[in-house]
């Protein structure tokens, strides 16, 4: 943790301020006086705000940085999974060597914290996972990573993976993942008991794919809504990408929105474009705590994707046909303060008290910065200038 002091910036876009960090806690906002020993940095006008979050992301996936990926199979998700399991090893898919270069991109692009799904399946055990453990350690006051055990193969359909997400949660891993009861494991109650039982055991909380959609995922969403309010683990649950709030049925899709509000539990949306997504307008309306990820970026699934989240907020601005300033500073809410409150970070934000966790971004205003793809100038972590210009002091390896 540093002492710093940042002049000449704009804290969410407001008027011009000097911030004194110290002990890597923001210690005042205003015009502040020279310290002695104590780091002076110019930020020349920038617009400062609170450190990034991509809540929802694999970083034990991505090809950056390797050869190229030829993709020339069906777009079928099972089809994905299985290649994607069964060529890790021949592709040289090593697990710290890549979530590594994708959290450094992260930091890079202005990113304090990540939620990272690591796949956990009887073919690899719990290789990837320590893998992405040891990036977690090696990038230690460089970005935050929180791991969750995800069961990417499916949980009953694959023996032997509970006894591994049981030794997962035992062994660091803070959140417990699920994919699809009905479309992967088609047994939805089986699936969703068991994680349940193993969150309630481990006192994690739940995060799960949901890629069902219409009243498929509709009739998944009330499982769990039940298993929620049976267990007491309102506030602690979180669905991901949640494609069956996109379907076409207002009056359905305000039940669900309203017994989510009900339960406390976040949405985490990616923008898919190729995809059914939910309206962040109407989740922001209703209360809801939504959040956002990049997903996988360049991987076995597919060439797209950047390790950035203002590009993230820019896709899911498009998806959801963002135009007023007002909506598109949401969308910088939802790759920053809703993240957070999907993570329950505490000590997150601009003001003092707050961890110094932020990013400058340039733009005339929020809704120039959101647009307009560009270079974080300065990205601080607890007070320490960890990138500059795009630039991280922990070198790719």
């Amino acid at each position: 943790m540093s002492n710093l002091i940042l002049r000449n910036v704009r804290p969410l876009g407001g008027a011009a301020a000097d911030i004194l960090i110290r002990d890597g806690i923001i210690a005042e906002i205003g015009q502040i006086a020279e310290q002695p020993g104590v780091t002076t940095e110019d930020g020349q006008g920038a617009i400062l705000w609170p450190g990034l979050i991509d809540a929802h992301t694999h970083l034990d996936k991505t090809t950056w940085g390797m050869d190229w990926h030829e993709n020339n199979r069906a777009a079928i998700l099972r089809e994905r999974i299985d290649f994607e399991r069964d060529n890790r090893l021949p592709l040289g898919l090593d697990p710290h060597r890549q979530s590594m270069r994708h959290a450094i991109g992260l930091a890079e692009h202005g990113a304090s914290h990540i939620r990272s799904h690591v796949d956990i399946d009887p073919t690899h055990g719990l290789r990837l996972v320590e893998g992405v453990q040891q990036t977690r350690e090696k990038l230690r006051g460089i970005i935050d990573i929180e791991i969750v055990a995800f069961p990417q193969s499916g949980v009953m359909v694959a023996p032997g993976t509970v006894e591994l997400l049981d030794e997962a949660l035992a062994n660091g891993c803070e959140v417990l993942g699920g994919i699809d009861p009905c479309g992967i494991d088609r047994d939805p109650k089986g699936q969703l008991d068991l994680l349940f039982a193993l969150a309630g055991k481990h006192g994690v909380p739940i995060d799960i794919h949901l890629h069902e959609a219409g009243e498929l995922g509709a009739f998944t969403m009330e499982l769990i809504f039940e298993r929620v309010r049976a267990n007491g683990m309102q506030g602690k649950f979180v669905i991901s990408h949640a494609f069956a709030l996109g379907m076409n049925d207002h009056l359905r899709v305000g039940k669900l929105i309203e017994e989510i509000a009900d339960l406390d539990i976040g949405i985490a949306t990616t923008g898919a474009p190729s995809a059914t997504v939910p309206s962040v307008k109407r989740l922001r309306e209703a209360g809801v705590r939504v959040g956002a990820g990049c997903d996988g970026i360049r991987d076995t699934w597919g060439p797209w994707g950047l390790p950035d989240m203002m590009d993230r907020a820019r896709i899911i601005g498009m998806k959801n046909g963002v135009r007023s300033d007002i909506d598109l500073r949401h969308m910088l809410d939802i790759v920053s303060q809703g993240g957070a409150d999907l993570m329950r970070l505490e000590g997150y934000g601009v003001t003092p008290g707050c961890k110094a966790d932020f990013t400058l971004l340039q733009g005339q205003t929020i809704g120039h910065a959101v647009v307009q793809p560009s270079i974080p100038p300065l990205v601080v972590k607890t007070g320490r200038v960890i990138a500059r210009a795009g630039k991280c002091i922990v070198d790719m390896p």
